[in-house]
């Protein structure tokens, strides 16, 4: 199989090497080695799929989806809102308007919560990262197991009868489009839009990358094999719900985390554990919950926070078990 990255590894090889003369197997060669390779690779792979991710996601506006989950029933609806919210165009700011309108549309709160999960879980960013450090076994365990627990995690939000915990305002507030209107786009437009998003990623999430491969790079070149595998590896019962109570509260961009849990794999670390932190850091961060908090009561922010944890935690372990 042809190595598609192999010139960046000469180019590594050459800067460390040549340029910098030092010697094979020390622990700097080997920092700054695996610096310049990762970095180089992350950058083009951003760069490269997010702009394929923007072409597709510009075919699926929030108001297409919308439209089509209405009318959807439990079971059939989440698996096709979590299937929509991989492709469909996220951000934090479109949160509430999201689930004022899904609402407003009549769409059961189970399905609008398989699509809340899904949407910021299975991002592109994630998927990249995941992609280009972990290959395609592990990013497709990733994207199963996530759109599992979108599904069946609002299946269960939906089954529980909570709409008393959600604002009134939301029942009453009409909303527009949150995103963009769709004109007559073109082709030519799609590629403009895939372009921009792809850069406007790429610029949000360079700096968080370089210190992410940075200490990923000290962490390779210079912290016992064993010692990380000692406190969090598969002998310790606990280290996947550590993980992920440790994920939660973290306000951290996840192209600076993966990196990281790259070495973490490498030098032992399970990757049910590493894929557990990975969920609860894109699912259920602070930030995310705190603009949920406009629209839901504290007793239904809790049981969606105690639902994702639960479940993220049994797939921690399942993968655990299995890989």
């Amino acid at each position: 199989m042809v190595d598609i990255f192999k010139p960046l590894e000469t180019l590594a090889d050459f800067v460390v090497y040549n340029i910098f003369k030092l010697s094979p197997n020390t622990n700097i060669a080997e920092s700054l080695h695996f610096f310049i390779y990762d970095t180089l690779k992350i950058f083009i792979l951003i760069l490269v799929i997010s702009f394929i991710i923007g072409l597709i996601k510009s075919f699926f506006t929030p108001e297409k989806t919308r439209t089509f989950l209405s009318g959807k029933h439990t079971g059939i609806g989440n698996f096709l809102a979590a299937s929509l919210g991989i492709v469909t165009p996220f951000c934090s700011c479109s949160a509430v308007p999201l689930f004022i309108g899904f609402v407003e549309a009549g769409i059961p709160l189970g399905i609008t919560f398989s699509y809340l999960i899904a949407a910021p879980m299975i991002n592109e960013v994630a998927i990249i990262l995941l992609w280009g450090l972990f290959g395609i076994k592990i990013t497709g365990i990733y994207i199963l197991s996530g759109l599992a627990i979108a599904i069946f995690g609002g299946m269960i939000i939906g089954l529980s009868n909570l709409e008393r915990y959600i604002e009134p305002f939301v029942f009453q507030t009409k909303v527009g489009s949150c995103c963009r209107e769709e004109n007559a786009v073109t082709f030519k437009d799609r590629i403009q839009e895939a372009k921009e998003s792809a850069l406007s990623i790429f610029k949000k999430t360079w700096p968080y990358i370089i210190v992410g491969v940075g200490i990923g790079a000290f962490i390779h070149g210079y912290v016992p094999t064993g010692l990380l595998v000692e406190y969090a590896g598969a002998s310790n019962p606990f280290a996947v719900p550590l993980a992920v109570l440790l994920g939660v509260p973290l306000y951290a961009n996840i192209a600076g985390v993966l990196p990281i849990t790259e070495v973490l794999v490498n030098q032992g670390l399970p990757i049910g554990t590493v894929l557990a932190f990975t969920m609860a850091v894109t699912a259920i961060s602070f930030p995310e919950l705190l603009i949920l908090k406009r629209v839901l009561k504290l007793p239904l922010l809790i049981i969606f926070v105690s639902i994702m944890t639960t479940a993220i935690i049994f797939t921690g372990y399942l993968f655990n078990f299995i890989l």
